[in-house]
């Protein structure tokens, strides 16, 4: 099986993780900068499960960023998603482009911290909780909207194309992306890998999850900006029956550990998991306050 339609790497390849990746800048891995050593041999749901810097700097390699910049846009990365709000920011996507169309050249090395998230990305919540929600729906293309329905005064429902038809000419016109087909058992195995994070010992937010009652497909991660590295986490649940996409950032949160905590409390209000027995004290005497 080829992963991403590309023939980059089968389901059942593993790379091994040394720490240090012997290309370009000679980039490391998380792991070896904590402990001095590597993953080790990594397939592609233990790399996710792992967070294994190193592999996706091996795939970034072999698939280059023309390849990877077309599966991020065709997510929705880097570019507005069209919610009903106005000024929504586009964000920054690492593309050849960025570089070359100011007379700079692309090289390896920027394609390998974009295939960790890094180099000149920077995504808002929003769209990273569009590219999960992509994900859990089979990687078919998803529309942000915060309009549920709209009814007129006289019970009528505003149709949505009208409602699309008044927000286009607001906001102006979704951005079109490319229509990509990404194999169903492809994705199966990425999913896998989002859920072993989170449900399997070793997984980067097992700590948090492992208790949880709902099985939840996530994915932690540590986004520096500047002198700082924001924390984040995407997922969704149920993992068999996808209800809820989550994204949560922390701005100077050092690791996805953190976000993970949140997403968690989010996830179980949202399935009423935080609710409590609420009885109604019937012993109460009525009572009318009086103004003066």
């Amino acid at each position: 099986m080829q992963l991403f339609g590309e023939g980059a790497v089968t389901k059942d390849e593993k790379v091994n993780d040394t720490g240090v990746y012997p290309a370009a800048h000679n980039p490391v891995c998380w792991y070896y900068t904590m402990h001095h050593r590597g993953h080790g041999w990594q397939n592609i749901t233990n790399a996710l499960k792992n967070s294994c810097n190193f592999f996706f700097y091996e795939m970034g390699a072999r698939i280059g960023i023309d390849t990877l910049s077309r599966y991020a846009k065709y997510f929705g990365l880097g570019l507005k998603t069209g919610i009903e709000l106005p000024s929504e920011t586009s964000g920054d996507l690492a593309e050849r482009s960025r570089l070359e169309d100011k007379g700079e050249s692309w090289y390896l090395g920027d394609t390998l911290s974009a295939a960790i998230g890094q180099s000149y990305n920077s995504f808002s919540p929003i769209q990273m909780a569009k590219y999960v929600s992509m994900l859990a729906n089979g990687a078919n293309k998803v529309n942000p909207t915060l309009i549920k329905t709209i009814i007129r005064a006289d019970g009528s429902e505003v149709s949505k194309e009208e409602i699309n038809k008044y927000t286009e000419e607001l906001l102006g016109k979704k951005e079109e992306t490319e229509d990509i087909q990404i194999s169903q058992e492809n994705l199966s195995t990425v999913l896998e890998g989002m859920r072993m994070v989170t449900n399997e010992a070793g997984g980067t937010a097992y700590s948090i999850f492992k208790n949880f009652n709902i099985e939840v497909a996530g994915k932690t991660g540590s986004a520096q900006a500047g002198n700082k590295t924001n924390g984040w986490f995407v997922g969704y649940a149920p993992f068999n029956n996808p209800e809820i996409a989550v994204a949560v950032m922390i701005e100077d949160g050092a690791t996805g550990g953190y976000t993970g905590l949140v997403a968690k409390e989010l996830i179980a209000q949202y399935f009423g998991m935080n609710a409590q027995n609420i009885e109604e004290d019937v012993t109460a005497t009525p009572y009318v306050e009086m103004q003066n």
